[in-house]
C-alpha cells in the first residue's frame, strides 16, 4: 500500500489525467453529461498529457546536463591524476619499484641443513665451471674439485675453476683467519686453528689445484691469493650461486642463474679475483708431481710458483700439506 501511494504521488499529474479520462468516458457513455462537457474534459486530459511530456523532457535535459557535467568533472580529475599515475605505474614508479622488491625477495632462497649439501651436489653434477671465494678452500679441495672433475670426465666436457683464498705467505691475514675460526667454536674437537694450520690449509689448496691440473686435460685452473679474509664462502656454478658461512648450522642463500643477483655476484667475484695476487699456475708444469708428491717435489713446486714456504716448515709440515691436499677429508661429513 505504501509503495502504491508513493507511486501515485510521484505520477500525480498522469494519475489525475487517467482518472479524469475514465470518469468522463463513463459519464459520456451513460449520457449523464453533455457533449460539450466531454469535449472540454478531452482537452483537459490532452493538456495534462502535454504537461507530462514537457516535464519528462525537462527532466531528461536536466539529467543529460548533469551527466555531461559529471563527465567533464571526471575528465578534469583524470587529467590531474595522469602525472600521479605515471609516478605510480611508470618505469621508475612506485608500482614498478614494489614489483622489483617482490622479485628480489623471491629470487633468493634460504637453505637449511641438508638442503645446502644437496644443492651443492646438484650444482656439481652438471656444471662446466666453478668459482670459489672463501677462507682456505678445505671443502673445495676435499669435495668440490674432485667431484666436478669426475662429472666432467663422465660427460667428456671441460671444467674451468677459479679460486680465491687467503694468502698463506701473509702472516697477518692468516692470524686474523685463525682467530676468527677459533672464535666460532673454541672447544671444537680436532686440530686447533693456528697461523701454521691456516697456512697449511691454503698451501694445500694450491697444491691440490696443481696436482689435479697435471692429471686432467679437461681442467683449467686460476688461483688468486687475497690479503683480506671473508666470513662468507661463495660457490658459483653454471646453474646457481650458493653463499654459506663456516658454521654449517647457519642457513645458506641460493640464487639461481637467470636471476638478477646471479650475474651481479658473478661480476663481484670476477672483480675480486682481479684485485688479488695471481698464482702463476702454468709454472706448475715445471715440476712433475707423483701420485703421492714427495717433500722435495712440493718444495720445488712452491718455489716455481713464487710461494716460498716458511723457514719453520720442516719435512714434517710439508708432508702434512701433502696429506691435506691429496687425501683431504670433507670437514662437514
Amino acid at each position: 500500500m505504501t509503495r502504491l501511494f508513493a507511486w501515485v504521488v510521484t505520477n500525480l499529474d498522469a494519475f489525475i489525467g487517467l482518472l479524469l479520462a475514465v470518469t468522463v468516458a463513463v459519464l459520456g457513455l451513460t449520457n449523464t453529461v453533455s457533449q460539450d462537457v466531454v469535449n472540454s474534459a478531452i482537452l483537459l486530459v490532452l493538456g495534462l498529457l502535454a504537461q507530462a511530456v514537457l516535464r519528462d523532457r525537462l527532466r531528461r535535459q536536466t539529467a543529460e546536463q548533469q551527466v555531461r557535467q559529471v563527465m567533464v568533472d571526471t575528465r578534469d580529475r583524470l587529467t590531474d591524476l595522469v602525472p600521479q599515475m605515471r609516478e605510480i605505474t611508470g618505469p621508475e614508479g612506485a608500482l614498478n619499484r614494489a614489483r622489483e622488491a617482490i622479485d628480489s625477495v623471491s629470487m633468493v632462497r634460504v637453505l637449511h641443513g641438508s638442503e645446502v649439501g644437496q644443492t651443492l651436489a646438484e650444482a656439481r653434477r652438471h656444471t662446466d665451471r666453478w668459482t670459489f671465494k672463501g677462507g682456505t678452500g678445505t671443502y673445495l679441495r676435499a669435495v668440490t674439485l674432485p667431484e666436478c672433475l669426475e662429472h666432467a670426465r663422465r660427460r667428456n666436457a671441460t671444467l674451468t675453476v677459479a679460486v680465491e683464498i687467503i694468502d698463506p705467505t701473509d702472516e697477518d691475514v692468516c692470524e686474523r683467519y685463525a682467530r676468527f675460526r677459533r672464535s666460532l667454536d673454541p672447544d671444537a674437537p680436532g686440530e686447533r686453528w693456528t697461523v701454521d694450520r691456516t697456512r697449511k690449509e691454503s698451501y694445500a689448496t694450491v697444491l691440490a689445484a696443481c696436482w689435479h691440473l697435471q692429471r686432467s686435460g679437461l681442467l683449467t685452473v686460476e688461483v688468486r691469493l687475497s690479503a683480506q679474509m671473508t666470513t662468507f664462502r661463495y660457490d658459483l656454478s653454471s646453474s646457481c650461486v650458493v653463499i654459506t658461512q663456516e658454521n654449517p648450522q647457519t642457513p645458506a642463500l641460493r640464487i639461481d642463474r637467470g636471476e638478477l643477483y646471479y650475474n651481479r655476484f658473478n661480476i663481484e667475484l670476477d672483480y675480486s679475483r682481479k684485485q688479488n695476487r695471481r698464482v702463476p699456475i702454468e709454472a706448475a708444469g715445471q715440476v712433475k708431481l707423483d701420485d703421492e708428491p714427495s717433500v722435495e717435489q712440493v718444495r720445488r713446486l712452491f718455489a716455481a710458483l713464487g710461494l716460498t714456504l716458511p723457514r719453520s716448515f720442516g719435512d714434517r709440515e710439508v708432508a702434512d700439506i701433502v696429506g691435506k691436499a691429496i687425501q683431504a677429508r670433507n670437514p662437514y661429513a
